[in-house]
């Protein structure tokens, strides 16, 4: 409690200063002024519902992390269900919902997905619901009637019809279905609201298309501009990588991103940046349109006179935060204090990356895109907010509070209650004369909800309850050794006074809920400007480490059937290798569309084939490449086989599970388009990067060249891997002995060793033979223990 005035009490020896006083119960401190608290990291979890039907998919799901439902409009596939897999394989669902009824090869699907191995990412949970949730007709009005806090509360229901149907494909039935089943999901296992009130429901802040067609399938007309990728590939060419991180309680999935490319290309100011970045991670392209647009932000931001502006809009970035979770609040009436600041913040910042981006030359599409769709809804929303909230006495109080001359009844009764410290004090000395003399001092409190008390401290002959009973007070209850009571004065002034505070509470926060509505009617411009402001963040990230690193600008030639690199580095290497040799690449056109890499172990073959495939990865995303120059062709896929993935379960050998596994990928689904890396398919090591040897010693120039490597040069790599000399000796003869056709023979020097070896346990046997034994059977020993022991020997 603190308190809030002070008023002459008395001691044994007489009155004395300061011993009478009046408070207030006050929350639990906070932070400071300008002390935000951190955004909470919820979970984000997606839930999936999706329905087959005579070739068609229709597929939809809920995002936690934004509240907001994705769809996809109904989209053909094969009986194999290529792109539900594939969507499953991004969107990572916690739950798939379908209906009980399905057709054989949807059932054969899920049935696979069901007794999979639990794996990262884990399997998701399946639930049937009858097909009568999935009707048309109820699914429509499930979508109609749905309470969205993104709709103005002043449209009219036909106006609402007209609004949905802009945004939902009413035609695609499929899609309706599925978006139908998927909101009486969330209304039945009530995502994110379990806890509130059964009127409370599932927020959802929007509705957003998404597409995602096959790579490869029979049928042409799924033919588009994403670049297919496994993730194998992803794997083995480092572009994701998790490592355990070192306090599980800092990250909830207790993963980090180790060294890999998206970790040195991550360089996003804002979460909903990093989020974009690997989404274009996992959908590289070819569509040259989108692909140069984003090179020309990049080429911008990197020209020398551009990097003020460059570094002015990442510092703008830092304060977009999340949106959507403080909308989700919002709408559940949880907004807390910091969220008032954080939104302020992250709408100012925005008016300020439109102010700064309209100073930008209007021919690049994301400049005029963020000069015109930061709308004056921004500055709507940021104005009413700075002139209600009043944020210095709302961190103090730990509430919504809001600033002077907004409402004059609050005003009024705010300024009451300023006054009350002095009268209280003086309530305080009157009920201080009334009390026992040994009492030395009291104050006069107030506590929401309970009212007006006197407040005493406990004397040291208090000791039994009854003790605690005072003539003329009803006493409450005991706290941090201080009696609390009521008195005739404290009852009096519950009855005078006692609602004022809840009254100040009360219309603050009606006026807080009013705030909200108006946020809430504005929020598809937030989103909005997530959006268009990740994508900013995503380009700088990229021009940042193309400065940093000497990245350049790929070409795109789609008539190519493959690639050309100048003086390609490998993106990871260079950074933890002292010296790096650049290296080119040519495949293609005059200079043949296949090329076997040759040479000894430890030369950099795999470094080399890695570094064709993740410049060409790059180039798809829309990044500056480590290369002088890049011409990449029309590449639909990229493949590779480069790492085994063994398993002493299966039973096979590694030849049969490279067979299986990733080159018949390769097999069955590349095109002509498509980039191959194979890196000794079989475990052999085939013997071409130019070496030199030294007398004894191995040199590697790291550096290709043409013609074909005559050894592999792997006794100088197990003598570099410190094994004995005697060993990679035997190596080196044995594998000349192989290479000429000839019989492997033991070596006589370990032959004699091993005949010796044998002949005294010969001899150990006989000397521990007891002939006197009756037991002992001459003809069993020698069958048993003399002839193979002679038989070794001979």
């Amino acid at each position: 409690m603190a308190a809030v005035g002070a008023t002459p009490g008395r001691t044994p020896q007489g009155p004395v200063p300061g011993a009478a006083s009046a408070s207030f119960a006050s929350p639990a401190p906070v932070p400071g002024p300008g002390e935000a608290e951190e955004e909470e990291e919820e979970p984000a979890e997606s839930h999936l519902c999706v329905l087959w039907n005579s070739g068609y998919l229709g597929i939809a799901y809920y995002d936690t992390s934004d509240s907001t439902i994705h769809f996809m409009p109904d989209a053909p596939d094969h009986e194999s269900l290529k792109l539900l897999q594939r969507v499953l394989d991004e969107i990572n669902p916690r739950t798939v919902v379908t209906s009980a009824k399905q057709d054989e090869s949807m059932t054969r699907f899920l049935g696979k997905l069901a007794s999979q191995e639990p794996r990262e990412p884990k399997r998701p949970e399946l639930i049937f619901l009858p097909s009568v949730d999935f009707g048309l007709e109820i699914s429509k009005q499930r979508l109609l009637s749905g309470n969205y806090s993104f709709i103005p509360d002043s449209m009219t229901t036909t106006e609402k019809i007209l609004f949905l149907s802009s945004i939902i494909p009413f035609d695609c039935l499929l899609t309706v279905r599925a978006l139908g089943g998927l909101l009486k999901f969330l209304g039945r296992r009530r995502i994110g609201v379990e806890l509130e009130d059964y009127n409370v429901s599932v927020p959802i802040l929007g509705f957003k298309k998404f597409v995602f067609h096959l790579p490869f399938c029979l049928f042409s007309v799924l033919r588009t501009h994403l670049v297919s990728i496994d993730q194998d590939t992803y794997g083995v060419l480092q572009i994701f990588k998790s490592e355990s991180h070192p306090s599980v309680y800092k990250v909830a999935s207790g993963l980090k991103e180790g060294l890999s490319l998206f970790g040195i290309l991550n360089r996003c100011r804002c979460k909903w940046g990093e989020k974009l970045l690997r989404l274009w991670f996992r959908r590289p392209t070819q569509d040259l349109g989108e692909l140069n647009s984003r090179l020309d932000v990049i080429q911008f931001f990197l020209l020398p006179q551009n990097l003020d502006m460059a570094q002015m809009l990442h510092r703008l970035l830092g304060h977009i935060k999340n949106v959507p979770l403080i909308l989700k609040r919002m709408k559940l009436s949880h907004t807390k204090v910091s969220d008032w600041q954080v939104l302020y913040k992250t709408v100012y910042s925005a008016l300020g990356l439109r102010d700064a981006c309209r100073s930008l030359p209007q021919s690049i599409q994301l400049f005029q895109d963020i000069s015109q769709e930061f709308s004056d809804d921004l500055h709507h929303i940021a104005s009413l907010i700075g002139k209600v909230v009043d944020f210095e006495g709302s961190l103090a109080e730990n509430r919504f509070t809001v600033l002077p001359n907004i409402d004059p009844e609050i005003d009024e009764k705010k300024r009451r209650l300023m006054g009350l410290p002095s009268f209280l004090t003086e309530v305080a000395r009157k009920e201080l004369e009334n009390l026992d003399s040994r009492i030395p001092s009291c104050s006069v409190i107030y506590i929401p909800l309970i009212g007006f008390l006197l407040s005493i401290p406990r004397l040291p002959s208090m000791v039994e309850a009854s003790d605690f009973e005072i003539e003329g007070l009803d006493f409450m209850f005991l706290s941090e050794e201080k009696l609390h009571y009521r008195s005739a004065r404290t009852k009096e002034l519950d009855a005078l006074l006692g609602d004022l505070h809840c009254d100040i509470r009360d219309q603050e926060t009606l006026l807080m809920y009013q705030l909200q509505c108006q946020v809430l009617a504005r929020a598809t411009v937030l989103t909005r400007v997530l959006d268009l402001a990740s994508r900013l963040d995503v380009l700088l990230a990229l021009a940042s480490a193309a400065r940093d690193y000497g990245y350049s600008r790929p070409c795109y030639s789609p008539r190519l059937l493959g690639v050309r690199i100048q003086n390609g580095r490998h993106p990871l290497m260079e950074l933890c290798a002292r010296t790096f040799v650049p290296n080119s690449a040519e495949c293609g056109g005059d200079k043949g569309r296949v090329k076997v890499i040759t040479g000894p172990n430890s030369s950099g073959k795999s470094i080399y084939l890695k570094q064709v495939g993740l410049i060409t990865f790059m180039a798809l995303v829309g990044s500056f490449v480590p290369a002088e120059e890049a011409e990449i062709g029309a590449v639909d896929a990229i493949f590779t086989r480069i790492h085994s993935c063994e398993s002493i379960s299966l039973g096979l050998s590694t030849f049969m599970i490279d067979l299986n596994q990733q080159v018949a990928k390769a097999v069955n689904n590349a095109t002509e388009q498509s980039l191959v890396l194979i890196d000794e398919f079989g475990k052999g090591t085939n013997t071409t990067m130019e070496t030199c040897e030294d007398g004894n010693d191995l040199v590697f120039f790291y550096q290709v060249c043409e013609g074909v490597a005559n050894a592999s040069h792997a006794s100088h790599t197990a003598a570099q891997a410190g094994l004995p000399d005697k060993l990679i000796a035997r190596g080196k003869e044995v594998s000349d002995l192989i290479r000429s056709g000839k019989s492997i023979k033991p070596v006589k020097e370990l032959l004699k060793e091993k005949q010796m070896e044998n002949c005294q346990i010969l001899v150990d046997k006989f000397l521990k033979l007891d002939l006197e034994d009756p037991n002992l059977d001459l003809d069993i020993f020698m069958s048993q223990e003399v002839l193979p022991a002679a038989t070794t020997i001979l």
